[in-house]
């Protein structure tokens, strides 16, 4: 054995138009994965010929392959190649790559076996910490593959990735064929093209862009964005596609700060206006429209629990503002190369039956009493071949105690210094089988002894009967300490976004708690939420941002 260097040219699969006749040889290659047969319906197929390569599939060649897809074109110096994709049927883009060539060491064998009938040499390599493992013939005179893997060797007809994933020849024949033109494609750049590909495999609904989210009497409304509650609050009008029940569904939100320096609470959600009250109204109108929740502690709670006449926010995501990412970026410490923004990125699937082909009013939410504030942009994407997990006939928003009318006074939810916490009263119009609560929760109360920093346990009570209980905890927070550059240095050598909080930090996203409720019959059920909330001290006092939908499968 000895090694040899070999340029090796990656690629993928494409559409084209079709030059002059050549003879060429046609191979057919079989999928299979852990030794099983995948794909049986569309193998791929490299057209081969002295002077060029042509890789597609049988789904492609058939004209029956849905938009995007991709193969290549290559000439046999392997000089460079081109990628080839057609976006849509109006749609079709190349690059010609040369950038990415790389040198591979391949460690060549004398071991041989026969591969439909022509004798195979055997050849390995690791790309990317995969093993690869060749089989290609020399006898052919060309140069070809079902990738562009080890096409220097000669004609690839087995390729072994891993042990578990193989590609290979099971049939090869000689032919007549129209080689491809690809001259009149418009033609962009690597890493352009990369981008235009991968946001064509899936759906993106734009809802923000560079939004200011503060605190100003001067926050109006324009025609796309209306905002509410001294500008702490904007909403969007979407319009959803249809959404299978088993896709993908992502919500991408950006955030910088435009001024404010502090962690804040925000939201992400949807409006409801299924009912004779909606949360819109009360935007529009006042937060006295709302339905009024109260448990013995002397307050009222307004639009936080499902009612007869009323559908409570669904809350999308929670998330928390980091201290002042990107406008207090001037701030400098030691070996502290801060974030210019901060990313979060969160799975929304379960609501994909809500908001399949609806138009809801799309809303986002940061507490803070600053006239900079902060500025987000935010998109939903929505992908295929999602997983049957996520599938969900109906979706019940239960409560939202997050007072997202802070500025325009909506109570905060200290519903919990009382032993009747809170509790929603539901009806099913049928049995479900297999029914969980989405529930998000998260303390507050920011000073020493405030429940932000005292682990409380959450108790959840369906029809009189615990069901789940558990103390929202993060640890975790000063895993994000270059997102807070205006973050507060103690004497004890900690960063205020060091400490952990409860189910929170600064600059992160909070993920809901799946409870699992079993059966639930048709008719009347009471779920209740139980939390030891901490009581107040001079002028501070504690509460709990508590979510949670109902989803039924």
């Amino acid at each position: 054995m000895f090694k040899k260097s070999i340029t090796l040219l990656f690629s993928f699969f494409s559409i084209l138009i079709f030059s002059q006749t050549e003879k060429t040889i046609k191979i057919t290659y079989e999928k299979f994965y852990n030794d099983k047969l995948i794909g049986t319906e569309n193998p791929i197929i490299t057209f081969a010929s002295n002077d060029k390569t042509y890789i597609t599939s049988k789904a492609i060649e058939d004209k029956t392959s849905e938009s995007p897809f991709e193969y290549i074109v290559s000439n046999q110096s392997k000089v460079s190649f081109e990628k080839i994709t057609q976006l849509s049927e109006e749609s079709l883009i190349k690059t010609k790559d040369t950038s990415t060539i790389s040198s591979y060491n391949f460690e060549l064998f004398n071991d041989t076996k026969k591969i439909c009938g022509y004798v195979c040499k055997k050849a390995t390599t690791i790309i990317n910490s995969n093993h690869y493992t060749l089989w290609y013939t020399t006898g052919l005179n060309v140069n070809a593959g079902p990738n562009v893997i080890g096409q220097n060797l000669g004609l690839v007809l087995e390729i072994n990735r891993n042990n578990n994933f193989i590609i290979k020849a099971n049939k090869v024949e000689k032919i007549k064929f129209n080689f491809p033109s690809t001259d009149k494609i418009q033609t962009f750049d690597n890493l352009t093209y990369q981008d235009l590909v991968w946001k064509s495999r899936f759906r993106t609904l734009p809802v923000f862009s560079n939004e200011i989210i503060n605190f100003s009497s001067e926050s109006t409304s324009n025609d796309s964005i209306l905002r509410f509650a001294n500008g702490t609050i904007i909403l969007k009008k979407v319009k959803f596609p249809k959404i299978k029940s088993n896709n993908l569904s992502f919500i991408d939100l950006t955030l910088q700060s435009n001024g404010d320096a502090y962690d804040r609470t925000g939201s992400l959600f949807i409006i409801p206006e299924d009912k004779q009250i909606s949360f819109l109204e009360a935007l529009q109108k006042d937060v006295s429209v709302l339905p009024i929740y109260e448990n013995g502690n002397g307050k009222k709670y307004q639009g936080v629990a499902n009612t007869y006449n009323f559908t409570p926010l669904l809350e999308l995501m929670r998330f928390f503002t980091p201290f002042g990412i990107d406008k207090y970026n001037h701030i400098t410490l030691k070996d502290k190369e801060w974030h210019d923004k901060v990313m979060y990125r969160q799975d929304i699937s379960d609501y994909n039956t809500f908001l399949s082909n609806n138009e809801f009013w799309v809303g986002a939410f940061i507490g803070n009493y600053d006239k900079g504030g902060h500025k987000i942009s935010m998109n939903i994407t929505i992908h295929n071949e999602g997983t049957k997990t996520k599938e969900s006939e109906f979706v019940l928003p239960l409560f939202n105690t997050t007072n997202v009318m802070e500025m325009a006074g909506q109570n905060y939810a200290t519903m919990f210094d009382s032993k009747e916490g809170l509790v929603v009263n539901f009806e099913l119009e049928k049995d479900f089988k297999n029914v969980f609560l989405r529930y998000t929760s998260t303390g507050h109360g920011g000073w020493e002894n405030g429940d932000e920093f005292v682990p409380k346990k959450n108790t959840i009570i369906l029809d009189n009967k615990i069901v789940h209980e558990f103390t929202p905890w993060r640890e975790d927070c000063g895993s994000y300490r270059l997102f807070n550059p205006a973050s507060g240095n103690f004497n004890n050598g900690l960063s205020s976004s060091d400490y952990s909080r409860s189910n929170w930090c600064p600059g992160m996203v909070t993920y809901p708690t799946y409870i699992d409720l079993g059966e639930l019959k048709e008719g009347k059920h009471t779920i209740q939420i139980k939390i030891p909330q901490g009581k107040p001290e001079g002028g501070s006092f504690s509460a709990w941002n508590v979510s949670g939908v109902l989803i039924g499968k």
